[in-house]
């Protein structure tokens, strides 16, 4: 992701031996000691994350196609800090260095995304990139090898730039047929080995962002001094309706042709912050109620109960696409897990309708207004992104809230926070991330928590393993358990890197007992 960062995500919603992370000894924390991976369930799954467009690099190398993020970061004042993902983290060439820092956190999986246009150079149903192909063989024979299990995603945003310029992107019906056919050359390709799949990462960020906003790719906006091109609207309804579409179709590939020998499961990963009412007034439970309802109830309302969650189509009316009873029946229970990508919580509050209904959007449909601050006191401790607040409680109550509501087995998908990416400051003052250090181990504890007060939770993933590039926000912000040094490429083992690798070290033996 992880980070819907040009925008606050409120509005929607050493040297290098330093790798070496047993150098830190952080057994005399007494709160760490309180939780360690032996006290989650026997098979609960531990693993880091990241996406194609933001490490691999290599943008023109091995038979890519162009995506709609290459497009959006050569054009000009949209990048913060003017940078591409050319490079980014150079995965591409660095997977197997990349991999034994997996191995030296003690990770059991790992979650990363295929760009669409490295197996397809133009995201349609005529050529397959064979040296796109033999890449991800090589990185998933290379996971596999060291005992690592691939966790993969189909979209992590970076749609082929030929199918938006051609089509529109997901505001046409027409991109269902192409993703159908891009995720069943993944699973032809790679099932034997992948048996654990994500149709989607974080749809409503790109929905919203991209064809709402205007800050992401494609930069579609009503706002005419970002965008000539747009409708808030309607557009990323419309989006979103072809995504769930999308989804469903490529789940009804799966089990129907796949899954009887290959065995694997397939999920959709959405992100939500918590939310709670700033009073305890009706109005301000209401229009909580109302935010979560926009944020999880939009995605999983229709593959659980067949539709859009009533409360949306009162507020959005007609400009919320119809499903076709086929549709709905499609939809319905097209998922064996649920991915949440959780970073913060937010206080909300109600907001009155405009005055003028046509020229609403999703951000007015929702009726709530979302703050940080109560009573003059900040809802926690800020991290770099202007969206991201340190509130551990938060992910325990979304858990919770999510299973009692859709009752399947849920997946943390993504997890963690930025520092300010100052290059006027030491190495040193970035490895020593004590912060981050704090953020997982309590975030960690609440969600067993969640776990022992009955929710069905088995994984989690922390964003990122490494320093990445940023989308919007380019390399001003660094999330990852490991330091990249962007000129030289080298990785650098933070604090939260030695502690993970200690969290997750195995229940020893005690040879007394």
């Amino acid at each position: 992701m992880a980070v819907q960062n040009a925008l606050c995500k409120s509005s929607i919603l050493v040297s290098e031996s330093s790798r070496c992370i047993h150098q830190a000894d952080f057994s005399s924390s007494q709160e760490m000691l309180e939780r360690r991976r032996f006290d989650f369930p026997k098979n609960f799954v531990f693993g880091t994350a990241t996406s194609s467009f933001q490490v691999e690099g290599a943008s023109r190398e091995g038979g890519r196609g162009l995506t709609i993020w290459d497009h959006f970061t050569m054009t000009p004042g949209k990048i913060l800090d003017n940078s591409t993902a050319e490079v980014a983290a150079d995965q591409y060439h660095r997977y197997k260095e990349d991999i034994e820092l997996m191995k030296e956190l003690n990770m059991d999986a790992y979650r990363f995304s295929i760009a669409w246009s490295r197996i397809i150079p133009d995201g349609s149903r005529r050529t397959v990139n064979m040296e796109g192909i033999a890449y991800y063989n090589r990185l998933i024979d290379a996971l596999i090898e060291k005992g690592i299990t691939p966790y993969v995603t189909l979209y992590h945003w970076d749609l082929p730039l030929t199918l938006h310029e051609s089509l529109g992107g997901w505001t046409n019906r027409e991109i269902v047929k192409h993703f159908a056919y891009y995720a069943e050359v993944c699973f032809a390709s790679f099932g034997d080995r992948v048996k654990h799949w994500i149709t989607f990462n974080e749809p409503a960020v790109f929905c919203l962002l991209g064809y709402g906003k205007g800050v992401h790719a494609p930069g579609r906006t009503s706002d005419r001094t970002k965008s000539a091109h747009g409708n808030s609207s309607t557009e990323p309804y419309m989006a979103g309706h072809n995504v769930l579409i999308s989804h469903a179709t490529v789940v009804e590939i799966y089990r129907s042709k796949y899954k009887s020998k290959q065995a694997g499961t397939v999920g959709f990963t959405i992100d939500c912050e918590w939310a709670e009412p700033l009073s305890d007034s009706i109005e301000d439970k209401e229009a909580t109620e109302r935010r979560r309802t926009f944020q999880l109830g939009w995605w999983l309302d229709p593959i659980f109960f067949g539709d859009y969650p009533a409360l949306m189509r009162r507020s959005a009316g007609d400009r919320l696409p119809h499903f076709t009873e086929d549709e709905k029946l499609l939809l319905r229970d097209s998922l064996d897990f649920i991915g949440l990508n959780h970073y913060t919580t937010r206080w909300v509050t109600s907001q009155p309708a405009p005055s003028d209904p046509a020229n609403s959007d999703f951000w007015w449909d929702q009726g709530a207004l979302t703050t940080v601050e109560k009573d003059g006191v900040l809802i926690g401790e800020k991290a770099n992104s202007c969206w991201l607040y340190i509130v551990p409680w938060g992910i325990q109550r979304l858990i919770e809230y999510v299973w009692e509501t859709y009752k399947v087995p849920i997946y943390i998908c993504e997890n963690g926070m930025d520092d300010c990416n100052n290059l006027d400051l030491p190495l040193g003052h970035f490895l020593n991330d004590s912060r981050r250090v704090n953020y997982y181990r309590d975030y960690l504890k609440y969600v067993h928590r969640a776990i022992e007060n009955g929710a069905d939770v088995r994984a989690y993933f922390a964003w990122s393993l490494l320093d990445n590039f940023e989308w919007a926000e380019g390399y001003t912000s660094r999330f990852g358990l490991y330091y990249v040094d962007f000129t030289t490429q080298k990785r650098y083992a933070k604090d939260s890197a030695k502690w993970f690798s200690k969290f997750l070290e195995p229940k020893v033996a005690d040879p007394c007992q």
